[in-house]
């Protein structure tokens, strides 16, 4: 048995996983805007409410840019208090079990790589899109970390005024349109033009990201997640156009496969493969 955990800016989710199954599963309000020691008393009080003894390790996936060697995370997303966090040494002392630390997204893509959209393929991009855009590589069958855990970050990619992350994730709805994209896709299921009109912008511009991503790391598989993934269907349509009209290469968008991710504890079961 091993524990996974998914910090996010509004929850932390914590579960005991056994062979590719959560058979117990802890979820806490993160209440992002405490101290950096009420978060983490938060976090061990939730491991400490499902531990047993068989379990044998502890996987974290944190929204921040991470030393995997040392288990430090800096600079969380959306936790303004996690500046430099020694995760690692501060959960190995709680529970005197070895403990690994990686970033969110490449949790994410190394779930759906083992237990999701992922199986079978050996080249995969995992995109998260939320209150921000994450993203997760997996090369030649291994999650692929670059030096410094920052590979994969096209959120940061150059593009137009600003960079993929503005106007590819809830940034652009609120930015641009004083709303959330959760609010849009309400407005979208009652038929309403105007919101249909915005998510078919979002999905220019999306279909524009996925075109560098291919540029990038010519993968097999693409899989989105996160919660605007949700509304795949009311931007699916002009995302797809851009890529098949404008992608030079042909035969790498006919070998390319784009999936919408369907469950929302694959960051735990990515954990417990750090």
């Amino acid at each position: 048995m091993k524990i996974g955990i998914d910090i996010g800016g509004t929850k932390i989710r914590t579960g005991i996983v056994e062979d590719g199954r959560i058979i117990k599963k802890v979820e806490k309000p993160t209440l992002a805007y405490r101290e950096e020691k009420e978060i983490i008393d938060d976090l061990i009080s939730g491991i400490k409410e499902i531990i047993c003894p068989e379990v044998k390790s502890i996987g974290v996936g944190v929204p921040s840019v991470v030393d995997t060697h040392l288990g430090i995370v800096y600079n969380v997303a959306n936790i303004k208090s996690w500046k430099e966090v020694h995760l690692k040494d501060i959960l190995e002392q709680e529970f005197q079990l070895p403990v690994f630390i990686n970033n969110d997204a490449n949790c994410f893509v190394q779930g759906e790589y083992k237990y999701g959209k992922g199986a079978g393929y050996n080249n995969v991009v995992g995109i998260t899109i939320g209150t921000g855009l994450g993203a997760g590589l997996i090369l030649d069958g291994k999650l692929y970390n670059g030096a410094n855990t920052s590979a994969g970050e096209v959120g940061n990619f150059p593009y137009l005024d600003n960079e993929f992350e503005y106007y590819c994730s809830g940034q652009y709805f609120l930015h641009e349109y004083q709303t959330t994209g959760y609010d849009l896709a309400i407005e979208a299921e009652a038929e309403n033009q105007d919101a249909l009109d915005k998510f078919n912008k979002f999905g220019y511009h999306l279909g524009k990201l996925i075109m560098t991503v291919l540029f990038a790391y010519d993968p097999e598989a693409i899989i989105i997640g996160g919660s605007i993934a949700q509304s795949y269907k009311f931007y699916s349509s002009e995302m797809n156009k851009r890529v098949m009209n404008e992608f030079p290469y042909s035969t790498v968008i006919e070998n390319l496969s784009i999936h919408i991710s369907t469950r929302d504890d694959i960051g735990i079961l990515g954990a417990t493969e750090l």
